[in-house]
């Protein structure tokens, strides 16, 4: 029986479920927030195109969202590669899923990518997409972790 399929079967459901999605939404977000942010603050400043910023950003996300999934795994005793492989298989559709979802609602906001770093509206459409997007993603990570998928192979890890 693999790995999946035993997590699939004898995994949690209902309630708990739902708050194994949260939270590795909310892991996964902290490292989209801090490259998102990053990547906002750097390319705003240094005057990119809002395409640069976006690339930028998207890019920094997903480097501090794996990032921090192979801080959590390798605690775990995983070699490097193994762990780089755990955190593509954890975080990669978590990822995309929320890049798509803030870096879209920011651009739609009118105004908010040509705000600057002093402006309420760049930092509250910041904020806002960043939420959203957790809200988008929570039931995308439940589907992915009922199948033993996801963040499923992070938490097989340390059980």
């Amino acid at each position: 029986m693999s790995t999946r399929h035993s997590f699939h079967v004898s995994g949690v459901a209902g309630g708990a479920l739902w708050q194994q999605a949260a939270a590795a939404t909310l892991h996964c977000l902290t490292g989209c927030a801090i490259g998102e942010v990053l990547g906002m603050v750097v390319g705003t400043a240094l005057g990119l195109h809002n395409l640069g910023t976006v690339v930028l950003s998207v890019v920094l996300a997903f480097v501090f969202g794996y990032g921090l999934t192979m801080r959590s795994v390798l605690g775990s005793g995983l070699g490097l590669k193994a762990a780089l492989g755990v955190a593509l298989a954890a975080d990669t559709v978590s990822i995309i899923v929320m890049e798509v979802v803030d870096n879209g609602f920011i651009l739609v906001v009118p105004g908010a990518m040509d705000a600057g770093l002093a402006s309420s509206l760049f930092w509250g459409s910041l904020a806002a997409s960043l939420a959203i997007a957790f809200v988008v993603t929570v039931p995308v990570n439940r589907w992915l972790i009922s199948r033993g998928l996801g963040h499923a192979v992070v938490h097989e890890l340390h059980h």
